[in-house]
């Protein structure tokens, strides 16, 4: 809670989070993650989760992968697993940020498509 007795929002918690570059994917789909449990980031996790469970999210195809995402500020954030699959005090799992295209990539990757946002 903050000074003022109230749960951060969920932009506090993303400003708060330790977000690290997936160096992997730095070539083709750049990303940020977060992992729950290591980085004690469940508060921003369930706050993501409750966000997708109000209809928030929005149901974006990245190749043959169908999942929710939420749009925020200039970033779309997503997890690989389904919020109703979580344990959230009890896992470790992975909360990803990419920064918006601006175009029909935010919504549908497909074949031929990179990740490079000039492209």
């Amino acid at each position: 809670m903050t000074d003022e007795g109230r749960r951060p929002d969920i932009m506090e918690l993303i400003a708060r989070a330790p977000w690290r570059e997936a160096v992997t994917y730095r070539e083709t789909w750049p990303h940020e993650y977060v992992v729950s449990g290591k980085d004690e980031q469940q508060e921003l996790l369930a706050a993501f989760c409750e966000r997708i469970r109000r209809g928030e999210g929005v149901t974006c195809r990245f190749f043959h992968q169908t999942r929710e995402y939420l749009f925020l500020g200039d970033y779309k954030y997503w997890t690989m697993t389904e919020c109703p699959d979580m344990d959230i005090d009890g896992g470790d799992y992975v909360l990803n940020r990419a920064l918006l295209y601006r175009d029909r990539r935010d919504f549908e990757i497909r074949r031929g498509d990179t990740g490079k946002r000039d492209d």
